[in-house]
């Protein structure tokens, strides 16, 4: 069998932010190993859209969707909650659900402040949390949490998106040496450019962007995510080049960025 491959229909993955990007890759690939999918995000018709499409790639497999808000305090509670009414025991869980911000802290309305600490945060900690007990109960199960490049790129514009995800990255190194010893694998996932709709990019500029090597398409970050979590790596930033970029990321003085500030003030919202 293929590593991470299940007999089919035999256990559940639950997929947030599932409808689009990312969750999308991933939602379709553990339906390929077998695995019944749960999709979770905030609009439902772009779930049902995933779930078609998983119909169509991997037969005997059971999706259901959720519509949830999870940028709320009892998010977490209440996803759990009905995961467990369904009877449903979770073998994978995929922390994906994000939101994107590129404007300066005083500038940022404060509901984005709550929400995108909510979401990213505390929703995450509280699945870990909830999901991650029944796993250790049982012996055995995978966490997924989606971190960012950015968290060693603290520049203007994106101080309130770069801490978030500088949490889920140090939340996770932690979290995973705690519940590896009771047979439970848990993993950061750290990208830098990915062709989605999470930054306001065109389609045309997300082609470019592959083209030139800047950006990688959502499947093959959720590819390298999936292997990284089966190998039991803490932390991954998908390919090796971008890797290379770190120092230099975590170096760049104020005098160089000044003018990238100038130039990109515009493209703030």
């Amino acid at each position: 069998m293929k590593r991470g491959e299940v007999k089919k229909g035999s256990v559940w993955a639950l997929v947030t932010g599932a409808g689009s990007g990312i969750g999308r890759g991933y939602a379709n690939r553990l339906a390929k190993l077998g695995y019944n999918v749960i999709l979770v995000g905030n609009n439902r018709a772009p779930l049902e859209q995933v779930q078609k499409e998983i119909a169509t790639i991997a037969t005997g497999i059971e999706v259901r969707t959720l519509s949830i808000d999870l940028a709320r305090m009892e998010a977490a509670d209440e996803l759990y909650d009905t995961v467990k009414s369904w009877g449903i025991e979770i073998e994978v869980l995929i922390n994906n659900a994000g939101i994107f911000s590129f404007c300066d802290i005083l500038n940022t309305p404060i509901e984005r402040i709550e929400r995108m600490t909510l979401l990213h945060d505390m929703t995450l900690a509280k699945n870990c949390r909830r999901f991650g007990n029944d796993m250790v109960a049982r012996g055995r199960g995978y966490i997924l949490n989606m971190s960012s490049y950015s968290v060693w790129m603290p520049w203007p514009g994106m101080a309130l998106y770069t801490a978030t995800k500088a949490y889920v990255r140090s939340f996770t190194k932690a979290f995973s040496r705690e519940m590896r010893p009771q047979g439970v694998r848990v993993t950061a996932v750290c990208p830098a450019g990915v062709a989605t709709d999470l930054y306001g990019l065109s389609s045309r500029w997300q082609k470019i962007g592959r083209r030139l090597g800047v950006l990688i398409s959502p499947d093959s970050c959720a590819r390298r995510g999936l292997q990284a979590l089966w190998r039991g790596k803490k932390c991954i930033v998908p390919d090796w080049w971008n890797r290379l970029w770190i120092p230099l990321c975590m170096a760049v003085p104020m005098w160089m960025l000044q003018p990238i500030r100038k130039f990109t003030m515009k493209f703030q919202k």
